[in-house]
């Protein structure tokens, strides 16, 4: 059973991801060194990575699926509304069918936040 996939982020500065990742989007710190950083929040997790050579080939979009976008998005938008993408700022229906909205940091790395509908 695979139960997570767990990604690397590469910056520049360490803490340009800390800063967006645990500032920005309340992840927690698990642990740290002088270049990687394990970060987590409820079930996502993520490597903050300081590697500027990698940092300047790859800014990812990642995506994270929750229950309740709409509660994700009032904590995400009242703690850093300067960090709201400004294409995906609000909660909207998306053609694929979830709802989602989306976070920026100054790096151009980005998270949307989804919710599917319910299984029938």
């Amino acid at each position: 059973m695979f139960k997570n996939l767990i990604p690397k982020i590469f910056y520049d500065r360490l803490e340009d991801g800390l800063e967006f990742f645990v500032d920005g989007l309340g992840f927690e710190v698990q642990y740290r060194d002088a270049n990687m950083a394990v970060i987590a929040r409820d079930g996502a997790k993520a490597y903050i990575v300081e590697s500027p050579e990698y940092a300047a080939k790859d800014r990812p979009e990642l995506g994270i699926d929750t229950d309740d976008v709409d509660a994700v998005y009032r904590e995400l938008s009242a703690r850093a509304p300067q960090l709201l993408h400004p294409n995906s700022s609000k909660v909207a229906l998306k053609p694929w069918g979830s709802r989602e909205f989306a976070m920026l940091d100054k790096t151009t790395v980005c998270v949307n936040f989804r919710q599917w509908p319910e299984q029938a």
